[in-house]
C-alpha cells in the first residue's frame, strides 16, 4: 500500500458499497473524465474483520467497465478503499533510518498495539509529514493484508494492475490546494471521517462506524463535526468558518445535519459540467480527482 502523493497512475478507480467510480486523465495536464457503474447492495461489504467482496467476479466486471469507458492511457490505475478498512495514524519519531526496509519494522512495532489485526501480515505505509534534527512527524497507514488483497485482486481480474492504494478520505483532501488550515469532512455509507489539515501537516484523522438508524446518524453526524470544530479551535486559536466536505448526500443534506452552526459546507469537488461518461449516481468525485492530481504526466 502506499500513501505517497507523487508520481501516482493517470487513472483511478474508488470502490464503495455503492458501486465503482473511475477517472482517467485522458492526456497530460487535460480534464478528468468519469464513469460510474453501480452495484447492488451487498456485494461490498467493507470491514477489517470479515471477507469484504461478497461477489467478486461481479466487483471485476464493474471495475472493468468503468475503467474501460474512460480509457486510461496505461493498465495501472490508484486503487482508492473505503476508510473503515485503513487505520492512520500520526507518529512521531526522534529519528528514522534512510532505507524504507529499516523503517517499517519500527512502524509495525509501533503499530502492533494499535489495531485490532495482525500487523505482520498487514500493508503498512508511510509518509514523512515534517522533520527537525530531533523530531519526525510520520502519517502511517495500515490495512489487514487478506483484505487488501481482495481489493487487489478485484482490479487484476479487471485487467488492470492496482498501483498506489489511498483510503477515501485521504485522497479526497488532495483535492484542496492551500496552505492554510483546512477542515474537512468525508461521508459514506458506512461512516464519517473529520481531518484538519494545516498546510503540509495533518492534525487531526478520525474516522467512525456511523449507527444505521436515520436519526442516530443524523445525531452522530453532528457530534463528530462538533468535536472536529472543537479540536481546530483549540490547537489553532480559531474557529473554522467552513468545512470542506465530500460524500454520498449532497452538501445541502450534509448541512442539515450538522444543527445550529455558523460553519459553511463547502463540496470538496463539485460534479463537473462535462466529462462524465456515465451517469454519476450518488458518488463524490473528490477521491478520483485527488488521486489524479498526484498523477504522473
Amino acid at each position: 500500500m502506499k500513501i505517497e502523493t507523487g508520481g501516482r497512475p493517470p487513472a483511478a478507480v474508488e470502490i464503495s458499497p455503492e458501486g465503482v467510480l473511475a477517472a482517467a486523465m485522458p492526456a497530460a495536464g487535460g480534464t478528468p473524465v468519469y464513469a460510474f457503474e453501480p452495484l447492488p447492495e451487498g456485494f461490498v461489504v467493507p470491514g477489517i474483520e470479515e471477507t469484504n467482496l461478497r461477489a467478486p467476479d461481479a466487483l471485476a466486471n464493474a471495475i472493468r467497465a468503468a475503467l474501460d469507458q474512460v480509457s486510461p492511457r496505461i493498465r495501472t490505475v490508484t486503487l482508492i478503499v473505503p476508510d473503515t478498512l485503513v487505520r492512520v495514524f500520526m507518529l512521531d519519531f526522534d529519528t528514522l533510518p534512510a532505507k524504507t526496509a529499516d523503517v517499517l519494522p519500527m512502524m509495525r512495532f509501533r503499530l502492533r498495539k494499535m489495531v485490532p489485526f495482525d500487523v505482520e501480515q498487514a500493508a503498512v505505509s508511510y509518509q514523512i509529514l515534517s522533520q527537525t534534527k530531533d523530531q519526525t512527524k510520520v502519517l502511517a497507514a495500515i490495512i489487514p493484508g487478506p483484505v487488501l488483497a481482495e481489493y487487489e485482486a478485484a482490479v487484476r481480474a479487471a485487467g488492470y494492475e492496482p498501483g498506489a492504494v489511498l483510503p477515501s478520505s485521504l485522497a479526497a483532501i488532495e483535492t484542496v490546494d492551500t496552505m492554510e488550515a483546512v477542515l474537512a469532512a468525508v461521508l459514506s455509507s458506512r461512516g464519517i471521517t473529520t481531518l484538519i489539515a494545516n498546510g503540509q501537516e495533518l492534525l487531526l484523522y478520525r474516522n467512525l462506524e456511523l449507527p444505521l438508524d436515520a436519526a442516530e446518524r443524523a445525531r452522530e453526524i453532528e457530534r463528530t463535526v462538533a468535536v472536529a470544530t472543537a479540536y481546530y479551535e483549540d490547537r489553532l486559536g480559531a474557529r473554522p468558518e467552513k468545512i470542506y466536505y465530500a460524500g454520498n448526500r449532497d452538501a445541502a443534506e450534509f448541512a442539515s445535519w450538522l444543527g445550529e452552526t455558523e460553519l459553511l459546507v463547502q463540496e470538496l469537488t463539485p460534479r463537473p459540467e462535462s466529462g462524465a461518461m456515465t451517469s454519476l449516481g450518488d458518488s463524490s468525485i473528490a477521491g478520483v480527482t485527488g488521486a489524479l492530481a498526484g498523477a504522473r504526466a
